[in-house]
């Protein structure tokens, strides 16, 4: 391998880039706006996870009454929506629009039987005690059983701090695969790589160059993102940062060795773009970038094991999330590392100038 030669392709592969202002924006500004719009959304008091509808002619002076007897209407996390129709009310427990409702001028209560949040209120409904102490969630615990009751505390992850390593991985993802698969297909569809081919410059040099200049500027990306987003969001970060540039250092390697093999040998953009699309967006859904897979079908637990997102994901969760070190993210470190090594030699073998 010439260092000179690999240098000359990666200084002009990297002004390429930096001089797609349009393009180098909206890679810094997505990332941002979606982590600052689940910020939004989810910050502030945790919503109500229970909606009872309450049916009365008066229903403010009959919800406090109610309060003054039964503890169920002292329950945290409950919303208790006052109703004026009772028969469009009943229609919204039947389609699951509320989860309970009660007619308090008659003692009547509504449930739907396929409803499992209808289960757990009527089991609350049941089961609860007299209130007693201050604050709205207050509520008696009634020794029954002979466990004693334990408490702890702690900071609450959001959800936008589960999320924002899902966000960073995806935005990896898609520079990787598109920002390097599309410029090799363009490359060899105006004729560059024909011309490059007539020069010592090697497909070994080439696409090395292509990686090393995508892998300093998705980092780069990242790292500005991540601060950013930091200073007004102040997220979770239990672990190591060190550890989560390790991580996403290989995983952006190994996104970036997945799109060089998939543009190996193809002429066309939209055929390209098809490609890529059919591998970024199943890799998207199944590696938990926005949802967990735990509790999902077994078989479709072990499909998203095959993409390297996942592995990318799981491991920065663990470092950012549960403080986990390197023995503990070991696994997802190696997957990661035999992938970009076969990636890269496949894409390689594979390559064509033509």
């Amino acid at each position: 391998m010439n260092l000179r030669r690999f240098l000359t392709i990666l200084v002009a592969r990297n002004r390429e880039f930096l001089r797609d202002r349009a393009a180098l924006g909206w890679n810094i500004l997505f990332p941002i706006l979606i982590v600052a719009g689940f910020a939004f959304a989810f910050s502030g008091k945790p919503l109500d996870q229970y909606k009872v509808g309450v049916y009365a002619e008066a229903p403010a002076q009959k919800l406090a009454m109610a309060k003054e007897e039964q503890a169920f209407f002292h329950t945290g996390y409950i919303q208790f929506i006052p109703i004026a129709q009772l028969d469009q009310a009943i229609i919204k427990v039947e389609r699951h629009q509320l989860d309970m409702l009660f007619d308090l001028d008659n003692d009547h209560y509504w449930v739907n039987s396929d409803s499992p949040k209808g289960y757990m209120l009527e089991r609350v409904l049941y089961g609860a005690a007299i209130v007693e102490g201050s604050g709205e969630n207050a509520l008696t615990i009634v020794e029954t059983s002979g466990y004693q009751r334990q408490t702890v505390s702690g900071r609450e992850i959001r959800y936008v701090d589960w999320v924002i390593p899902g966000i960073l991985a995806m935005n990896m993802m898609f520079s990787s695969l598109f920002g390097v698969g599309y410029v090799i297909v363009r490359y060899r569809k105006n004729g560059v790589l024909r011309r490059l081919q007539a020069t010592p410059l090697s497909a070994f040099e080439f696409l090395s160059a292509q990686v090393i200049s995508r892998l300093w500027l998705i980092m780069a990306i990242s790292i500005m993102v991540y601060v950013g987003a930091d200073l007004f969001i102040d997220f979770t970060m239990f672990g190591s940062h060190w550890n989560l540039l390790l991580v996403f250092s290989l995983g952006a390697v190994s996104l970036i060795s997945m799109g060089l093999l998939v543009a190996a040998r193809i002429r066309s953009e939209e055929l390209a773009g098809g490609i890529l699309n059919l591998v970024s967006w199943p890799m998207m859904f199944l590696s938990g970038v926005w949802f967990s897979l735990e509790g999902a079908n077994p078989l479709m637990q072990k499909l998203a094991l095959i993409f390297p997102l996942t592995h990318v994901i799981d491991a920065a969760r663990s470092i950012m999330i549960d403080g986990a070190g390197l023995v503990e993210i070991s696994t997802q470190l190696l997957v990661l590392t035999v992938m970009s090594a076969v990636f890269l030699l496949l894409g390689a073998v594979l390559f064509r100038w033509k």
